[in-house]
């Protein structure tokens, strides 16, 4: 199989799964092995078309974003949702900054993924049947104290496999967000976030990019654009009618599915 074909899958897969709550981590753990896609390059291509995912989300929602700047001196509601947001980045910003190293070298592997992804499957089960009061409608009603808890639930992401949509959304609705609030508060978020850590990955891997590489690298990154806005609006009408059980099920499910090969693997 071509390095080009290599890149459409993984860009899809990419731009399918980075803002729903099932990892998109897992998913390329998962198809970079069967395309046998490793090592420095491949890691290195796989941060990159994160950049695809993000401008997507910056595409749908570039309207509300340019609003949000240009009227933050004057609006308050405009100014509280951009505090909200460097508050909900501070915590998992500083604590992937001196852990990033040790988490790379010790939990990327598939099995704790597999794990994380059982794991985070029964939470979300466990909060869709909590299903907690709904206190905040809209984005832009979030208060401070809420961004605060919803920023430490993104702490969790940090370990493979349990998804940082996932962990933002289910954070935000364990105080009280409505799921089209908490999704759209978690798709806001994920600008900064993942432009500080695609942009810090990237950095450390510089000497690992070529000129030769190019053409692979952009057709991912155009792939996992074009796959992530397609997803993001699907997801959108999606939550404002059912629940997260789906996610939780399939999250469950491609855990075991993961557990199951690579311990056949390793047997």
């Amino acid at each position: 199989m071509s390095d080009i074909i290599k890149a459409i899958i993984l860009g899809l897969v990419e731009g399918a799964t980075e803002f729903i709550p099932v990892s998109s981590t897992g998913h390329l753990i998962l198809a970079a092995d069967w395309l046998n896609f490793e090592g420095d390059r491949a890691k290195t291509f796989e941060v990159f078309i994160q950049l695809g995912a993000i401008l997507a989300v910056l595409w749908i929602y570039r309207t509300k974003v340019f609003d949000v700047f240009r009227n933050a001196a004057r609006d308050p509601s405009a100014r509280q949702l951009l505090v909200n947001l460097a508050i909900a980045f501070l915590p998992a910003a500083v604590i992937g900054f001196l852990i990033h190293g040790w988490i790379k070298d010790h939990l990327f592997n598939a099995n704790t993924v597999a794990w994380a992804m059982l794991v985070g499957g029964v939470v979300i089960l466990l909060i869709e049947w909590w299903d907690p009061k709904v206190e905040v409608e809209d984005v832009d009603d979030i208060p401070f104290s809420k961004a605060l808890g919803i920023g430490v639930a993104q702490v969790l992401s940090l370990f493979p496999g349990v998804s940082r949509s996932g962990a933002t959304i289910m954070g935000a609705r364990s105080l009280g967000l409505s799921r089209r609030a908490a999704t759209e508060f978690s798709f806001f978020l994920a600008i900064p976030v993942m432009f500080a850590a695609t942009g810090y990955d990237l950095f450390k891997s510089r000497e690992t990019l070529s000129v030769g590489d190019a053409p692979v690298f952009a057709v991912g990154f155009v792939v996992s654009f074009l796959s992530a806005i397609v997803v993001v609006k699907a997801f959108l009408g999606f939550v404002s009618r059912h629940t997260f059980k789906g996610f939780a099920w399939y999250r469950i499910a491609f855990g075991a599915l993961l557990l199951l090969i690579f311990w056949n693997r390793a047997a």
